[in-house]
């Protein structure tokens, strides 16, 4: 029987946390990331988020807002939209792997007080040749990683709305050989995503202004089980909390500020380090692979070995901001700053957007502040159509 060879969950790991490794003042001892399966989920899908330093928990709503909060839904200005977004990931590595992402929404009733929402995602790792304990080639395969989700939001007052997300996910990062049959694993995963948007219209001096508050707690939901159930993984449960405050600058010119912090609500896989003996390590790492999901979300407040300093640095934090003339065009620019021990993605966001009658386009680019990460010179590009507006053009 040939060797079973498949891509790990490290691999997938290599797209959130490489970036650490370039940076050789990092103590290998304090260096202690999250880990987490299907990392894609992650993955900023958009190009208006990721130009504002990967946030969106509470600025305006678009059409995005699924990744983001999906509660702002109920605050779109428009009764519906689609979008389409290509990001090519890990550009400065290799060249085929990318992630897709098409998302929608529809306001529905007559109040325009709740909305219907949906996306999916695909994210592919390219071609991966495998071999056998020879070396010798045994087939060429194509992992990737999928979501498919649908959500409702709802307007509980004129300020305040809440939404909910139902998600299936799919990984699908292994390849096996057995005498001859080829045989492809993947691990299915089913969670959901509960957002709160609040916004008001304060009075500075003569001028209205607006300000936002959001948080979205996302992929609450079961595990992924890879390589037949001995490595378990737990979602990248994560909690996003933002703010956004928007002044008019004059007459169609106008500018947001927004805030965001996240943290990954994910229990720390054990590492030998912090144990007196193998078989103290084998227990704690025993009782890792048992826990639930949602116990695990409890325990992630508090399980830190360095304590309360090392879960202060689990919190990463962006800003950003976004002018905007007349709602047609908009140039924004943000930065991301997670902390070294934590994986060390520090990267600023820069971007543009152009809108005319029904349809508009956004771009975004990375610059990595973290020297020869992979992250660095990423490219997002998003095509948004405004559903509600190409009705009405075909009713003139």
């Amino acid at each position: 029987m040939k060797k079973t060879t498949r891509i790990l969950v490290a691999v997938a790991l290599l797209m959130t946390s490489f970036a650490a490794f370039a940076d050789d003042d990092i103590k290998n001892e304090e260096f202690n990331p999250i880990t987490t399966g299907v990392t894609a989920l992650s993955i900023t899908p958009d190009a208006r988020g990721a130009s504002m330093g990967d946030q969106g928990a509470a600025t305006d709503p678009d059409v995005n807002s699924q990744f983001w909060n999906p509660s702002k839904y109920a605050f779109a200005y428009s009764k519906a939209g689609v979008s389409i977004s290509y990001t090519p990931w890990l550009r400065k590595l290799v060249n085929d792997i990318f992630l897709a992402n098409l998302s929608g929404y529809w306001k529905i009733g007559s109040g325009d007080n709740q909305a219907l929402s949906a996306s999916m995602r695909y994210f592919s790792l390219g071609e991966i040749n495998s071999s056998d304990d020879g070396g010798s080639a045994l087939a060429t395969i194509n992992p990737f990683e999928m979501a498919v989700d649908v959500g409702y939001s709802r307007k509980l007052s004129e300020k305040f709305s809440m939404g909910v997300v139902l998600r299936y996910i799919y990984s699908d990062l292994g390849y096996s050989n057995y005498s001859g049959t080829d045989q492809t694993t993947g691990a299915s995963a089913f969670s959901a995503d509960i957002s709160g948007f609040f916004n008001t219209y304060p009075m500075i001096g003569r001028n209205e202004c607006q300000w936002n508050l959001g948080f979205n707690i996302s992929n609450i939901g079961s595990k992924v089980s890879y390589n037949g159930g001995d490595d378990p993984a737990f979602l990248p449960t994560n909690l996003k909390i933002g703010t956004s405050f928007t002044f008019p600058l004059a007459d169609y010119h106008n500018l947001a500020i927004s805030g965001e912090a996240n943290k990954l609500l994910v229990p720390a896989r054990p590492r030998l380090a912090n144990y007196n003996n193998q078989e103290e390590y084998e227990t704690a790492l025993q009782d890792w692979k048992d826990m639930s999901s949602i116990s695990g979300i409890f325990k992630s407040f508090s399980d830190a070995p360095g304590g309360f300093k090392e879960e202060l640095r689990e919190i990463s934090f962006s800003i950003g901001a976004e002018y905007s003339y007349n709602q047609q065009f908009f140039l924004r620019a943000g930065y991301f700053s997670e902390n070294q021990y934590k994986g060390n993605r520090k990267y600023f966001g820069l971007g543009a957007g152009f809108a005319l009658n029904v349809i508009q386009l956004d771009a975004a680019y990375m610059i990595a502040t973290a020297q020869n990460s992979p992250l660095d010179q990423t490219l997002r590009f998003t095509l948004s159509f405004d559903m509600d507006g190409i009705r009405n053009l075909f009713k003139k």
